[in-house]
């Protein structure tokens, strides 16, 4: 468990952090032509119906995922921003350990097993924002309670 963190940590660090100062030099276009109010609100990470993907990205970043969704009234974009964690799900016992001591007063061996235990944890991905764009702005945004 600890070498899988420390690997995702390595990637991450290999991948560079996205900060919304990055995001916000990046698109620095559309965030230079937004109001001061607005890039507030993209600096506070929150997102309004009627954002552009471009402020939707100043403020939260890349997602995670995404789905499309086409109907009779239009195609939707639906970008997906998610949590990652681990669930405690329990302790186990795998086996037991042998344990060999000695006594240098009676010169002679004692051996005894003592149980082992790991712990087990569930990965998990949970839904965390969900934001619909249509004809290029936001039109819905769903969040996790």
């Amino acid at each position: 468990m600890k070498i899988r963190f420390l690997i995702t940590l390595l990637l991450l660090g290999l991948a560079g952090c996205s900060t919304f100062e990055k995001r916000a030099e990046e698109k620095a276009t559309a965030f230079a032509s937004l109001g001061s109010e607005a890039q507030e609100k993209l600096r506070q990470g929150m997102v309004e119906i009627g954002y552009t993907s471009d402020m939707v990205y100043i403020a939260l970043g890349a997602p995670d995922s995404k789905s499309e969704r086409t109907t009779a009234d239009g195609s939707d974009m639906t970008w997906i921003y998610s949590a990652y964690y681990s669930e405690y799900r329990g302790t186990s016992n795998v086996g037991y350990r042998r344990i060999v001591d000695y006594n240098p007063v009676t010169k002679s061996y004692v051996v005894y097993y003592e149980p082992v235990q790991v712990d087990h944890y569930e990965e998990r991905v949970e839904d965390r924002i969900r934001v619909t764009f249509r004809d290029g702005e936001v039109s819905v945004i769903e969040k996790t309670k």
